[in-house]
């Protein structure tokens, strides 16, 4: 399969950057008129994919939101995964996954193993155990020609606890991971398939090295506050590789 940036950068250039979470929380459900059980959550989610499939790059199902169902929420996960796959457009799982040894490869083949239903173009996932906890993700995503985001610097204001925290070698938590995803990077063409998770409301980032030949997916926009027209102060020259993502701000309009 053509690796997952390769794919990404072909989808960006055809549809433009934008990612889609798909978030199908409670109260998101009422403002659409659904009951906050399996029907509501099959209709929510079809409706997305149809709706947007033929205009954005990129589709991000949030786990939780379906998880929390149990396995019934688990089958439409799969077939919201199937539909927008069929329909031509990426789909990067929020599963944010992080461990090690064989649980990390257990979770790797759950969304990244091309015979799982829930086979997933890339996944997001947690560094804090140590990025080489990651190894068998990165394998099996170079194996399948899937990707991974990895939590860089995440929007959320409790992240700079851990993101910011300075090494004895003088870099930061988050500025390590950016390096590491840089070297996976490293030769990659168009782009890498590697990229990391950095908050579009995070203000100026040019004391961090963003250019890391991959992919930079960017919560924030919409009802966290940030815009599209923040990205080029937020992103510096690797704002070509960002893709922003929005979710209330889409879908708090309803199925109409």
């Amino acid at each position: 399969m053509t690796p997952f940036g390769a794919r990404l950068r072909a989808a960006m250039d055809a549809r433009g950057p934008l990612c889609v979470g798909i978030d199908p929380h409670a109260a998101l459900l009422a403002s659409w008129g659904l009951n906050d059980d399996i029907a509501g959550l099959q209709k929510f989610s079809r409706t997305v994919v149809e709706a947007l499939a033929d205009s954005v790059a990129v589709f991000k199902p949030q786990a939780a939101f379906f998880e929390r169902f149990g396995s019934k929420g688990i089958a439409v996960l799969e077939q919201t995964v199937a539909d927008a796959r069929a329909a031509g457009t990426l789909v990067v799982m929020d599963a944010k996954r992080g461990d090690i040894g064989s649980t990390m490869a257990a979770y790797a083949e759950t969304f990244l193993s091309p015979s799982s239903p829930l086979f997933s173009d890339a996944l997001t996932v947690s560094p804090y155990l140590g990025y080489g906890s990651l190894e068998p993700a990165v394998e099996l995503a170079r194996r399948s020609g899937a990707g991974l985001f990895v939590l860089a610097l995440t929007s959320n204001p409790e992240g700079a606890e851990v993101q910011r925290a300075v090494r004895e070698d003088g870099r930061t938590i988050g500025a390590t991971m950016l390096g590491h995803l840089a070297a996976e990077n490293a030769g990659a063409a168009p782009m890498g398939s590697f990229g990391a998770v950095v908050g579009a409301t995070l203000g100026d980032l040019s004391s961090f090295d963003l250019d890391i030949n991959g992919p930079l997916l960017a919560p924030g926009i919409g009802a966290q506050g940030a815009t599209a027209a923040d990205l080029p102060a937020v992103f510096g020259a690797a704002v070509r590789n960002v893709v922003p993502n929005v979710s209330r701000g889409v879908l708090k309009h309803g199925p109409d």
